[in-house]
C-alpha cells in the first residue's frame, strides 16, 4: 500500500520490456499516435509499415525512420524478419488484415474494436489458438498503470459490492472525419462508445437486460446513444456516447462501500479517488496525459507476454473483447445499427421490443 492508503501500480517500466519486431498494417492516425510513443519511451522497434498505397506506407516510413514500407498488407504479413503486427486500419478491415497476419504465423495486437462484431472477435480468438500465437485487442486504456491499481482495488473488494457504474464518451469532430461515413462503420460507437462499454463489461460481465435510444446524424450514421443495462447480481449501469461535442469523458463505479470516481478522460492516463461515506477520500496521482504518454504501456506489456510464451494479455483478454462487442451487438440490433461489411449482428438469445430507435431485450440463458 501506498501513503495514500492504496495500492502501488506493479506496470513494469516500459523500457524493460523484451524487444519486438513490430510491423503496422494501416498508416493512419492511431499508428502515427503509436509509433510517436513506442519510439520515445520503449526499446521496441517498429520495423516496417504497410498500406494499399505504396506511396502512404513510405511517407510514413520516412517520417518516423522505420526502415520497411510495403504496398500491401500480404507482404507485410509475409515479412520474415516481423514478430508483430499491430492491425490499425479502418473498423471494417481490422478482422481481415488480422487474419492474414494470424495466417502468416504472425502475433497480432489488434487497434479497438477487435472486430466490428461478437462473431469477428470469437473467430480471431479462435484462428490464434488454432495457429499457438498471440492475439489481443489494443484497448490501451486496460493497460495503464492507474488501471492496475483499480483493478487490485476492485480484487481487494474495497469498493463492496459494486451496485452501480456510470461511464460517457462525447467528442466533437470535424464533418469531413470518418466518423461521420456510412461506408467505414461510423458513428461513436465504436469509436468512442467502446470506452464505456469495456468499462461496464470489465467490472460487471455481461447484462442480463439492456434498453438502449439512439439519435441519428444527417451523415447517416448515428449520433448519439445511451443504454442502461441490468445484470445478474442487480447491479446497473448506464452509458452515453456521441459525436456532438466534448464532454468529461467521465467514470464512476459505485459500491456499497466506497464509490471510485476516474478522472476525466478516464481512459487516459491520470488519478483517480475512491471516496468513503464517512468523508475519507483516497487518491491516487498519476500525470495526465493522452496518446503520447500511454499507447507504449499497451505495446511494452504486449512484448513481455509474448516473450513469456503467452498467447492473450491478462489486462484484456480475448474473452473480455468477445463480451464488449457482444454488447455493442445487442445496442446495434436495437437501434437498426449496421456497417458495411457486417453481414450479422449476433449476441445470443434476445427478445425486443419496440421501434428501432428504442427497445429492451433480455439475455437470460445467453452463454
Amino acid at each position: 500500500m501506498n501513503a495514500a492508503g492504496l495500492p502501488a501500480s506493479r506496470v513494469p517500466a516500459s523500457r524493460d520490456a523484451p524487444v519486438l519486431r513490430w510491423g503496422i498494417m494501416g498508416p493512419g492516425w492511431i499508428a502515427e499516435r503509436f509509433t510517436e510513443s513506442v519510439q520515445a519511451h520503449t526499446d521496441q522497434v517498429i520495423a516496417a509499415v504497410a498500406s494499399r498505397s505504396l506511396s502512404r506506407s513510405k511517407a510514413f516510413a520516412d517520417s518516423f525512420n522505420v526502415p520497411a514500407a510495403y504496398g500491401s498488407y500480404e507482404e507485410l504479413a509475409a515479412a520474415p524478419d516481423i514478430d508483430i503486427v499491430y492491425v490499425c486500419t479502418p473498423h471494417n478491415f481490422h478482422h481481415q488484415a488480422a487474419v492474414l497476419a494470424l495466417d502468416a504465423g504472425k502475433h497480432v495486437l489488434v487497434e479497438k474494436p477487435i472486430g466490428l462484431n461478437a462473431a469477428q472477435a470469437r473467430d480471431l480468438a479462435q484462428r490464434a489458438e488454432a495457429a499457438g500465437v498471440f492475439a489481443a485487442e489494443a484497448m490501451w486504456t486496460f493497460f495503464l498503470p492507474k488501471f492496475d491499481v483499480i483493478r487490485q482495488i476492485l480484487d481487494a473488494g474495497t469498493l463492496g459490492t459494486i451496485t452501480t457504474v456510470f461511464a460517457e464518451y462525447g467528442e466533437h469532430f470535424h464533418r469531413s472525419h470518418r466518423i461521420f461515413d456510412p461506408e467505414l462503420a461510423g458513428g461513436p460507437l465504436l469509436d468512442l462508445g467502446t470506452y464505456p462499454l469495456a468499462l461496464v463489461t470489465e467490472v460487471l460481465g455481461l447484462p442480463e437486460q439492456l434498453h438502449a435510444i439512439g439519435q441519428s446524424h444527417e451523415s447517416g450514421v448515428n449520433a448519439q446513444l445511451s443504454a442502461i443495462m441490468r445484470f445478474g447480481s442487480g447491479a446497473q449501469a448506464v452509458v452515453n456516447t456521441h459525436v456532438h461535442n466534448f464532454t468529461p469523458t467521465s467514470a464512476t463505479i459505485v459500491g456499497s462501500v466506497a464509490t471510485l470516481t476516474i478522472d476525466g478522460p478516464f481512459n487516459m492516463p491520470g488519478g483517480f479517488e475512491v471516496r468513503f461515506p464517512d468523508g475519507t477520500r483516497l487518491r491516487h496521482d498519476e500525470a495526465a496525459g493522452g496518446h503520447f504518454e500511454g499507447l507504449h504501456y499497451e505495446a511494452a506489456a504486449v512484448a513481455r507476454a509474448v516473450a513469456a510464451g503467452q498467447t492473450q494479455a491478462s489486462q484484456r483478454t480475448l474473452a473480455a473483447s468477445i463480451r464488449t462487442l457482444e454488447v455493442a451487438d445487442a445496442i446495434r440490433r436495437q437501434l437498426g445499427v449496421m456497417f458495411l461489411g457486417d453481414t450479422a449482428v449476433p449476441g445470443g438469445t434476445q427478445h425486443a421490443t419496440g421501434t428501432e430507435d428504442t427497445a429492451t431485450y433480455s439475455t437470460e440463458g445467453t452463454p
